[in-house]
C-alpha cells in the first residue's frame, strides 16, 4: 500500500513532522533528513523556543504553528509523521489520511486497540501508507537476539525476559506522568509499547496477559512500575518489566532456550548518540565489546559463563529507508497499524489484569 505522490521520479519525498518536543526533535528529525529519499520540509510546534531550535537543526525547514496550518497545504506534502503528545494520534492521523496523505505516527498509536483498527480501516479504504514508529525493533541487542533464535543458537525458548528500566525517583512533569485518562501516559503505554511489541514481534501473538501495575513515586499519579507476564500462543512465556523506580538495574534481555541463553545489559546506543546530536554515518549503532551479550549454558555471564556474542549494530536509519521504499515502491510496510492494534490488545489486557487481579484470556 502506498500514498500517491505526484512528484517526479528521483525527487525527495517531502515531510511534514507534526511535533519538535523529545520524539520530533531526538528521533524523527534527525533520522527523516538521513534519510535518502525524504527532505524533512515542515515542522509543526507553537512553541517558539522549539520553532528556533528546529531551524538551527535544519535550516532549510518551515515552521507551522498548528496542523491546521500543515493541513491547508496537503498538496505540497507527500508524508506526515506525528510525534505530538499521545492524546492527539488518533485525530491528527485521521485527519491527515483523509486528506490524501501517508502517515508515520509514533508509538503507541492509539490508545485503544479499536481505534487503531479503525485508522487502519482508514487507511485501507484511502490506499494509503499507515506505519508505526517503533524503533526498537532495530535495537543492536533485539537485531542480535532475532539472529541467535533464527541461528537456532537457544534451542527452543521457553522464556524470555526483556527489562526496560530506569533510575528515576523524581517526577519529571508532562503530560506522559499526568493521570488523566485522555493523555494515555503511564510507563504501560510508554515503555510498554516496546516491550511488548518486541515479544510479539519474536514469539507470535499472546495467549494470555497478566500484570501488576504500581504507582511508586510520592505525587505520581499513573504507573511508574509494571510487570506484564504474557503467555504466547507458541507456549513461549514473555516476562516484561517496565520501571522508573528501579535502583538497581537489570539485565536487558535474558532469554532461556533449551540449549542456550542470552544475557545482555545496557541499552542500544542510538537514543544517547541522537541525544548528544550525533548523526547516522560510519560505525552508527556499534558498541564495545565490553557491552557484549553472552549465550552459555550452566553458568552466570557475571562470573565468566558462556562466550560474548558480537552486537550487531543497531539500525534506526533502516525504519525510514523502509517507509520511502513502500512509498516509492510498494515495497512492506515495516510496522503496520494492524501490528500496533495486537500490542495494544496486550497493554489494554494488562491494564485489566493489574486493575482486577486476573489474568486475562485473548
Amino acid at each position: 500500500m502506498t500514498g500517491t505522490t505526484g512528484m517526479p521520479p528521483g525527487s525527495p519525498l517531502r515531510v511534514g513532522l507534526i511535533g519538535y518536543g523529545l520524539a520530533g526533535s531526538v528521533f524523527h528529525a534527525p533520522l527523516i533528513a538521513a534519510t535518502e529519499g525524504l527532505a524533512l520540509d515542515t515542522v509543526v510546534t507553537s512553541n517558539p523556543e522549539r520553532q528556533q531550535q528546529a531551524r538551527a537543526d535544519h535550516p532549510d525547514v518551515r515552521l507551522a504553528g498548528t496542523a491546521e496550518e500543515l493541513f491547508d497545504r496537503a498538496d505540497e506534502l507527500d508524508l506526515i509523521v506525528i510525534a505530538s503528545p499521545n492524546r492527539t494520534h488518533v485525530p491528527l492521523a485521521g485527519t491527515a489520511l483523509k486528506a490524501g496523505l501517508p502517515v508515520v505516527v509514533d508509538k503507541p498509536i492509539a490508545g485503544t486497540a479499536a481505534e487503531a483498527r479503525e485508522l487502519a480501516a482508514l487507511a485501507e479504504e484511502r490506499g494509503l501508507l499507515l506505519s508505526v514508529f517503533q524503533n526498537r525493533r532495530w535495537d543492536n541487542d533485539f537485531l542480535t537476539l532475532r539472529k541467535l533464535i533464527a541461528d537456532g543458537e537457544l534451542g527452543d525458548v521457553w522464556r524470555f525476559e526483556s527489562r526496560f528500566e530506569r533510575w528515576r525517583p523524581q517526577l519529571k512533569g508532562g503530560w506522559r506522568e499526568s493521570g488523566d485518562p485522555a493523555e494515555v501516559g503511564g510507563l504501560l503505554y510508554d515503555l510498554g509499547s516496546h516491550v511488548v511489541d518486541q515479544a510479539l514481534v519474536l514469539f507470535g501473538p499472546a495467549a494470555s496477559v497478566y500484570a501488576e501495575s504500581d504507582i511508586r513515586r510520592a505525587d505520581a499519579e499513573t504507573d511508574d512500575d509494571t510487570f506484564i507476564a504474557i503467555t504466547h500462543t507458541s507456549g513461549v512465556r514473555s516476562h516484561l518489566y517496565v520501571s522508573a523506580t528501579t535502583a538497581q538495574l537489570g539485565p536487558r534481555f535474558r532469554v532461556l532456550g533449551s540449549r542456550a541463553g542470552y544475557v545482555k545489559y545496557g541499552l542500544d546506543p542510538q537514543e544517547a548518540a541522537l541525544k548528544d546530536g550525533q548523526l547516522p554515518g560510519s560505525g552508527w549503532g556499534e558498541e564495545p565489546e565490553s557491552l557484549w551479550g553472552r549465550v552459555g549454558a550452566g553458568e552466570s555471564p557475571e562470573t565468566g559463563g558462556g562466550r560474548p556474542v558480537p552486537s550487531l549494530p543497531g539500525d534506526y536509519p533502516a525504519y525510514y529507508a523502509a517507509v520511502a521504499a513502500a512509498l516509492r515502491d510498494g515495497a512492506t510496510n515495516p510496522v503496520s497499524a494492524l501490528e500496533a492494534a495486537a500490542a495494544l490488545d496486550v497493554l489494554e489486557a494488562a491494564r485489566r489484569s493489574a486493575r482486577d487481579g486476573v489474568t486475562v484470556t485473548l
